[in-house]
């Protein structure tokens, strides 16, 4: 079984979804495994986006830079910069900030393939372009243009690991390993066997 770690942030929390964002995944047959509303300390959100990610970095840069284009927007006019790397840098200080905002909703999800089925059910991180049906594209009207112009992180309600390695990094930061559970759903043998 593969496991995930998703994150109701504090947006979510502050609007009371927390409980139509928990039944979307448990009527897809994810399994929760951990859960906690926490409070993230500095520390947390520091580990949860760590510095010498550059790829990751590079890539939320990559993603404003495409979602300036089709605004007609110039990056260097609004951001003084137009190097991936450094755009990345500044979202990932937002970043830091967003995910201290409030409680967020943490929770380890379980079920073969769940790091790829809550990445389609959360829908696309910039929920201007996530499609109707997913968490985001039906909550989430946020863009990087409309983010990065006014200094602060995306408002898109949620964070889900990208890949199993980036799980597995993830899991440990936000949950002891005794406060994992291993159960079995009712519904696991028609779903798996």
């Amino acid at each position: 079984m593969e496991q995930t770690l998703v994150l109701v942030k504090f947006d979510g929390v502050a609007r009371g979804l927390v409980g139509e964002i928990t039944s979307r995944f448990e009527k897809t047959g994810l399994k929760i495994v951990a859960a906690k509303l926490t409070r993230v300390s500095q520390e947390l959100a520091v580990k949860h986006y760590p510095a010498d990610r550059e790829e990751f970095l590079k890539g939320m840069g990559n993603k404003t830079l495409e979602n300036y284009a089709q605004m007609g927007a110039d990056p260097v006019e609004k951001l003084g910069t137009d190097s991936p790397l450094e755009i990345g840098k500044m979202i990932r200080e937002w970043l830091i900030g967003y995910i201290q905002e409030g409680p967020v909703m943490a929770y380890v999800l379980e079920a073969p393939h769940s790091v790829e089925l809550v990445r389609k059910l959360c829908g696309h991180t910039l929920p201007l372009i996530a499609p109707p049906g997913t968490i985001r594209g039906d909550f989430a009207f946020d863009s990087s243009f409309l983010a990065n112009t006014a200094k602060r992180a995306i408002r898109n309600m949620m964070h889900a690991s990208g890949t199993v390695e980036e799980a597995k990094y993830e899991i440990p930061l936000w949950f002891k390993k005794e406060e994992i559970l291993k159960y079995r759903r009712t519904d696991e043998e028609v779903m798996v066997g």
